[in-house]
């Protein structure tokens, strides 16, 4: 194998190199909203998340914004994937359902 086949993954000085011409994975929509609840890497701290969008960037803000307004708390959108700050499954079930959207509560 020649040096122009070859890739560099992994290197001891910096950690997982990733390549700018590497396109970020697409999230699979499949016409349902899944809403869970996450607490992994947040201290404790308990966050909705929602996903399953088949929307670009700009209309998953506003939606987020609506979501947040309705639950009156604070939150963010990450990769494609709607966080609101502390547990409000069933109330975004509900407004979601209302919205027209297919909508199963995921997790535990």
């Amino acid at each position: 194998m020649s040096n122009k086949e070859s890739r560099l993954v992994y290197s001891t000085e910096t950690g997982r190199v990733k390549h700018k011409n590497e396109p970020k994975p697409q999230l699979q929509a499949d016409g349902i909203i899944r809403i869970r609840r996450e607490t992994k890497g947040r201290k404790g701290k308990g966050v909705t998340t929602i996903s399953g969008f088949d929307l670009d960037a700009d209309q998953l803000k506003g939606l987020a914004k609506q979501l947040k307004k309705t639950c009156s708390t604070g939150g963010t959108v990450k990769d494609g994937i709607i966080e609101i700050q502390g547990d409000h499954r069933d109330l975004l079930q509900q407004q979601l359902d209302k919205m027209g959207y297919t909508v199963k509560l995921a997790g535990g």
